[in-house]
């Protein structure tokens, strides 16, 4: 039984990452955003905009504890899922967590080629606007990111950590 938990900030491959090691390793991958999405039937930023930031976090921890008692699965968490409740104590009991490290400068430019409409917290912001929004709430993510029990650089995402993980 497997659980790998990526965790970080928006855009920083957490999705990308987590369908190529599930396909290369044969496990299920869950996009928690997608997972709660479908539930609800809903988007995210339907969710935000319907029940606000702390509804949003109330089923995404509920979501959380849920998808945590899967097996053989690897599972992307949003950019915010570690920074609220417990959330980031179930994902490093429940198995390995990994944080997928960038810069600020690294993030926004992720942001601006996959698209930030779909992202509620940074739609609509200038470059200005953006870099200042990601530098401080990273600064304020970080400590719960840095609890994973492995980091990746944004630079590096090999196969090699997972290698050993999964082997």
């Amino acid at each position: 039984m497997k659980r790998i938990f990526l965790v970080g900030f928006m855009a920083c491959g957490k999705t990308t990452t987590g369908r190529r090691i599930a396909k290369k390793y044969g496990l299920e991958f869950i996009d928690l955003d997608a997972y709660i999405e479908n539930r609800f039937h809903k988007s995210v930023s339907q969710i935000f905009a319907d029940k606000g930031e702390e509804g949003f976090r109330k089923i995404e921890h509920n979501m959380l504890q849920e998808v945590s008692g899967f097996e053989d699965v690897v599972i992307a968490a949003g950019g915010g899922t570690p920074c609220f409740f417990d959330n980031m104590d179930i994902m490093n009991e429940a198995g390995d967590t990994v944080y997928l490290k960038a810069s600020p400068e690294k993030l926004c430019e992720s942001l601006t080629v996959n698209g930030m409409a779909k992202r509620p917290l940074v739609a609509n912001k200038t470059k200005e606007e953006l870099l200042d929004y990601v530098s401080s709430t990273l600064s304020v993510r970080e400590p719960f990111y840095q609890k994973a029990k492995h980091t990746m650089a944004f630079d590096d995402l090999s196969d090699q950590l997972f290698d050993h993980l999964l082997n």
